[in-house]
């Protein structure tokens, strides 16, 4: 992960979460207050046992206060088994319909024991070259 946006990581137990967001100007349009941004997520599991993602949870909000909540099984249509010393690594995006926002949330993983837990993904912000624009 190397770009001119900021990382940002969260350690839980033996699993840190690194999120690096980009933001899309070529699909954005700012004029039809519609600004897209790219994430790219790491999953670091330096624990010494196996793990997979089985759920995730993010909570999205922009600058003008809308908070939307995304649940679902896994991580892009797939339950990732992420082995002691790998990373795991995934990109995918969120529209937002003012020109900045936040986002945060967490990931249920299952140990080969069985045992499962929630790993934090760090807050990250989503800042646009577009932030102090007034469109009339």
């Amino acid at each position: 992960m190397s770009s001119d946006y900021p990382m940002f990581e969260q350690r839980t137990k033996d699993v840190v979460v690194r999120v690096e967001p980009e933001y899309l100007a070529d699909q954005s349009s700012p004029a039809e207050s519609r600004f897209i941004w790219a994430y790219t997520v790491e999953i670091d599991n330096q624990g010494a046992k196996d793990l997979t993602v089985t759920d995730r949870f993010w909570q999205i909000a922009d600058s003008r206060g809308q908070v939307q909540e995304v649940r679902g099984k896994g991580v892009i249509g797939e339950k990732p088994v992420v082995k002691p010393g790998e990373v795991f690594r995934y990109t995918s995006g969120a529209p937002l319909t003012a020109p900045s926002g936040m986002m945060r949330g967490s990931y249920t993983v299952a140990e080969t024991d069985g045992e499962s837990y929630d790993i934090d993904i760090p807050a990250f912000v989503l800042d646009s070259p577009h932030e102090g624009l007034v469109l009339n």
